[in-house]
């Protein structure tokens, strides 16, 4: 594929707020992602995990702070860009619950995820490349989304993603709706995608048990705050806040 020399692409966050009309989600939150490395935001639902990402998507307007991807050594500020102008970049989003086209094909749903202009020449071989890392979906390729399970559902989501050759992925909530042995393998494939491009993630998730497995570090969010930073998985591990939210301690 064209896209497996990836060079470097990180994302620095700062002082963030955001959120929907007189109602603020997300309260000076800073956080960054480093080139080849996965990031875990950690929280329970409601406490502002999917406002952050769609305000890195351009799905929402910060009202303070900075959202600056670099990409091959080239700072960009995202906040006043269209969402297409980031994807552009090079930033794939798997949103929370998947959101794909029911009543399209695996193959359409993943044409659907080509429309970044230095991945359309490589539209073929993308597809190509999805089918070998999901071969599920290849078997599937003729069926319409809405009518797969939970589990393939998500494989096509990742897929669609990477349909766009990007550079820095964000996951929202890989394990909604999935049963655990599906929850398992959704984050392990996540961890073979970005061993195998070097991609910088930044992953959502409330399933602190398997988010830990595959994260070199992350943050806790509360309330739209950042209450805890840790610089390791054993840091995240061997907190009392996690203890309380995730642990039942």
């Amino acid at each position: 594929m064209s896209w497996r020399l990836i060079l470097a692409a990180s994302l620095s966050i700062t002082g963030l707020d955001a959120g929907y009309g007189a109602v603020r989600i997300l309260h000076d939150v800073t956080l960054s992602v480093a080139e080849g490395e996965t990031v875990a935001l950690l929280g329970t639902n409601g406490n502002g995990k999917s406002t952050l990402m769609k305000s890195v998507m351009g799905m929402v307007r910060p009202s303070a702070g900075s959202i600056v991807a670099t990409i091959d050594g080239v700072r960009h500020e995202l906040i006043g860009m269209s969402t297409e102008a980031i994807v552009d970049l090079g930033i794939g989003f798997v949103p929370e619950g998947r959101r794909l086209f029911p009543r399209l094909t695996v193959t359409e749903n993943l044409l659907m995820g080509a429309f970044r202009k230095k991945a359309r020449p490589d539209i073929q071989k993308n597809i190509a490349f999805c089918f070998e890392v999901f071969p599920r979906l290849a078997e599937r390729r003729k069926q319409l989304a809405g009518s797969m399970s939970g589990g393939e559902q998500q494989m096509l989501a990742l897929a669609r993603a990477l349909m766009s050759a990007p550079r820095l992925l964000l996951i929202d909530e890989p394990s909604v709706g999935l049963a655990p042995l599906l929850v398992a393998r959704t984050i392990d494939k996540i961890k073979e995608l970005k061993d195998s491009f070097q991609l910088a993630v930044l992953m959502a998730e409330q399933n602190f048990t398997q988010a830990i497995r595959i994260a070199d570090r992350g943050y806790v969010i509360v309330h739209g705050h950042i209450e805890f930073e840790g610089g390791s998985a054993a840091e995240l591990n061997d907190n009392d806040l996690i203890r309380q939210f995730y642990l039942g301690a």
